[in-house]
């Protein structure tokens, strides 16, 4: 009997102690592989690949907004319902992983889609997407268990500035075969590639990274889903006590839309706008990616330095002025700048918003509300690119029949559609600032003051 007690003291005092230098570093290295995904995939190969090779035109463009939508909606769907069961059983590192292997697997089945063929294109991408997003939940879930509220926003942005910089890393191999070889053969293979790259950063999750939170017991005759569906009636009925946290998914839904559709468009708006090739995109995306970590460094500085809404307002005007620029731009030099000066806030707008989730989040419920946070935003990814997407081709269509060549069309359709993105930050923005600060971040900076 002593031995068992004795036992149950030293679990528990193993899973209490604070992370480890290998375990955040086993955390850095998921996101490590995971942004080789999106860079690769979502802003710089594979969305210009089915948009121009796949499918072609102005439809290609409607199309990948549809394909982005579905796959934000299904994850919008299940986020709150699975965050709630990895709370109650421990089992957030499990999900992760389980939707990690969904992603990988499916993005190396992109390498299999070739020009024509439309419907698996857009059900392997799906899919992919599916996993990445799913798993974003649960990986960000894991953030408090290995940091303090007053080192969630160092933590956060240590994370997407390794993260941004896995992405330059696998960009550059990509690259380096394009340039060497060429061809669309090469241009598939990079799906295999990222794949494997995002495989081989998981491993140090796998292996390191422990979960600190202990499984709960279900009543007799209990599934996890109605467990599942208790936790969330609980959680809704005690709105009252997170209407912060409300205002402030309310506001990241509305912003939100406006960061996804800049960075699920950008590489059609770059081979549109300024007939960029394959070999130029990827380099833009590395500046991007390059800038990404600068921003998500900073603004981690900033977000303990001020706090994290100052910084997130401060990335979000910075967002919005890069967006507008836009609309002037005629130069594919200076699309290059915005380029680096969007990386370098929409990063911040990212990291500093997860920070904020975390802060908000009560003990026990931190993958609840994480995905209440990816309902948010998989819900504003289901309507900003669906929007876009749809402004754009409608917009072509309709200067085409004003007698404008499909070229000119489709570049005024995508001009008129960035507005948008604008109208979405600039909303998204006004909401936020109605919103208090984290109580738990304040009281450590006031604590640290005096």
């Amino acid at each position: 009997m002593e031995l068992t007690l004795e036992r149950a003291k030293a679990r528990v005092k193993r899973l209490r102690a604070p992370a480890t230098r290998r375990e955040r570093w086993a955390w850095y290295l998921y996101d490590f592989g995971n942004s080789a995904y999106a860079a690769v995939v979502l802003l710089a190969v594979y969305s210009a690949y089915f948009k121009g090779q796949v499918v072609g035109g102005s439809e290609g463009t409607r199309l990948w907004g549809i394909s982005v939508g579905i796959a934000m909606l299904v994850v919008a769907v299940l986020s709150p319902v699975l965050g709630a069961v990895a709370d109650f059983s421990g089992s957030k590192k499990k999900f992760l992983l389980f939707f990690t292997a969904l992603s990988i697997v499916f993005t190396a089945a992109l390498f299999f889609v070739m020009p024509g063929d439309i419907f698996i294109g857009m059900t392997f991408f799906i899919l992919a997407e599916i996993g990445y997003r799913a798993a974003q939940v649960f990986y960000n879930a894991l953030l408090p268990e290995i940091a303090s509220p007053e080192e969630m926003g160092k933590i956060s942005g240590n994370g997407w500035a390794i993260g941004s910089f896995g992405g330059i890393v696998c960009l550059v191999i990509v690259l380096a075969m394009i340039m060497l070889i060429g061809g669309d053969f090469v241009v598939r293979l990079s799906f295999l590639i990222t794949a494997a790259f995002y495989f081989i950063s998981t491993l140090p999750t796998i292996l390191w990274l422990r979960e600190r939170a202990e499984p709960q017991k279900r009543e007799r005759g209990e599934s996890y889903v109605q467990v599942a569906f208790k936790r969330l009636g609980n959680t809704f009925r005690a709105v009252k006590s997170y209407k912060e946290f409300i205002k402030f998914i309310a506001a990241f839904l509305i912003y939100n839309d406006g960061i996804m559709m800049t960075m699920d468009f950008a590489a059609i708006i770059g081979a549109v706008l300024f007939g960029m090739d394959q070999q130029q995109l990827i380099i833009f995306m590395i500046i991007v990616q390059v800038t990404s970590v600068a921003g998500a460094y900073l603004f981690g500085i900033l977000s303990v330095r001020w706090n994290s809404k100052k910084s997130l307002i401060a990335s979000l005007v910075l967002m919005i002025a890069v967006v507008l620029a836009l609309l002037f731009v005629d130069s594919v030099q200076i699309f290059y700048l915005i380029g680096a000066l969007a990386g370098f806030a929409l990063t911040g707008v990212q990291s500093v918003s997860r920070t904020m989730t975390g802060q908000f989040a009560p003990e026990g419920k931190s993958a609840e509300f994480f995905g209440f946070f990816e309902v948010g935003g998989r819900t504003s990814s289901f309507i900003g690119p669906a929007v876009y997407g749809f402004l754009a081709a409608e917009a072509a269509l309709f200067f085409g029949g004003r007698g404008y060549d499909a070229l000119t069309a489709e570049q005024l359709g995508l001009r008129l559609a960035v507005i948008s993105i604008a109208v979405f930050l600039g909303a998204g923005l006004l909401v936020l600032l109605s919103v208090r600060q984290p109580q738990v971040q304040a009281a450590a900076e006031d604590g640290g003051a005096g």
